[in-house]
């Protein structure tokens, strides 16, 4: 895609002015890093607070007095019971049981705020539209920006502009005011860490996004950090760790199936795809998982790499990989055989032609430590 078709969020002046070094992703410009370097926007994250914007990602709203009903057809977990103020992981899934994305989800008085990833958003907004009734109503929330600020000092620097966030746990979402402007503040994010995402009126973004950082406990983070950062945390890219062919179960994510949709429950299945997805889970019949590596050597392993056994027989092959900053070694995850996905299995990933000796290993690969009160 050429520069001149590539969308800009709110925020691309300031990313200029801070030296952002900008590159395609999802159809925007982006910064991938600042002058910190990839490693240190990652360490800073880990030791105090970064501020990513994640404005590329898309928003909408579905409102209407069944428009929770609706969208348990269209995603395995409860939507009924999730509490006003709370939010919740999803994904969409296929006919097949394949995961079309995934997306958070949280309840406010009026309607359900929807977050989906931004390579999806266009086809997301198409799905849900397919399957939309005359009583529930879809609106895209294109004018308005996202920050996610993630890190151990995260909190601190917020609440001197928002002293409530002090009291929110994991998953709470609210309306709050930053400066008089009203933002849509969430305690989650995408690095492992304790942090906080912020939906604000686009014309306003700048603004709130310099008012953090003027804190000194904050630093601009860009997406090679973030990636580098999720993946330490054991979380899952789509298109990349998961996608159309892989079911919640393969994808290791039967967590976000919940027991209420499961076979048995009171809502078993009515999403698409349940009865793929119900039966991986009752019969445990899955023939590739998603597992977490860490390499035997200091060489990195790339998505793509091919995985083999001693006899090079392909078993199969990693859908993310760096080297972890944080735990000091190459990190991978990959879709694997069912055979070979047991704790401290070796496999070897084929690099330039080298095999290169991987153990299977639990995720997340760094401790979280999102706050749970």
């Amino acid at each position: 895609m050429s520069t001149e078709t590539l969308k800009r969020t709110p925020l691309f002046d300031l990313h200029v002015a801070n030296q952002g070094k900008m590159v395609p992703f999802a159809g925007y410009e982006m910064p991938v890093q600042y002058p910190l370097g990839v490693k240190g926007e990652h360490l800073h994250t880990r030791d105090k607070a970064g501020l990513f914007d994640v404005s590329h990602m898309g928003q909408l709203t579905l409102t209407g007095k069944k428009a929770d009903q609706f969208l348990e057809t269209l995603v395995p977990v409860d939507v009924i019971d999730l509490p006003v103020g709370k939010q919740r992981y999803a994904v969409f899934t296929n006919e097949n049981g394949g995961i079309l994305d995934d997306l958070m989800i949280t309840r406010y008085e009026q309607y359900l705020y929807l977050v989906v990833n931004a390579a999806c958003k266009e086809q997301d907004i198409a799905h849900i539209q397919a399957h939309l009734p005359d009583d529930v109503t879809l609106e895209r929330l294109d004018d308005r920006a996202l920050i996610a600020i993630q890190g151990p000092e995260a909190v601190t620097a917020l609440q001197r502009l928002v002293p409530e966030v002090a009291n929110m746990v994991f998953m709470d979402s609210l309306h709050l005011d930053i400066d008089g402007i009203t933002c849509f503040i969430s305690r989650s994010g995408y690095t492992g860490e304790d942090g906080f995402e912020i939906s604000i009126p686009e014309k306003d973004a700048e603004k709130v996004t310099q008012l953090l950082l003027d804190q000194p406990e904050v630093e601009l983070t860009g997406l090679g950090a973030r990636d580098s950062l999720r993946l330490e945390s054991g979380l899952c890219l789509y298109g990349h760790d998961i996608n159309e062919n892989t079911t919640p179960i393969e994808g290791g994510l039967i967590w976000a199936i919940s027991k209420c949709r499961r076979t048995g429950g009171e809502r078993a299945g009515g999403f698409i795809g349940h009865a793929h997805v119900l039966h991986q889970i009752d019969t445990k019949d899955v023939s590739t998982r998603r597992v977490g590596l860490i390499g035997n050597s200091r060489a990195p392993v790339r998505e793509g790499a091919e995985l083999v056994n001693e006899q090079d027989e392909v078993i199969g092959r990693v859908t993310s990989g760096t080297f972890g900053p944080t735990i000091g070694s190459p990190i991978a995850m990959a879709l694997i055989n069912s055979g070979f996905a047991k704790m401290d299995t070796e496999v070897y990933a084929v690099v330039r032609g080298k095999k290169l000796a991987m153990t299977v290993s639990k995720m997340p690969f760094v401790e979280q430590r999102y706050h749970r009160g």
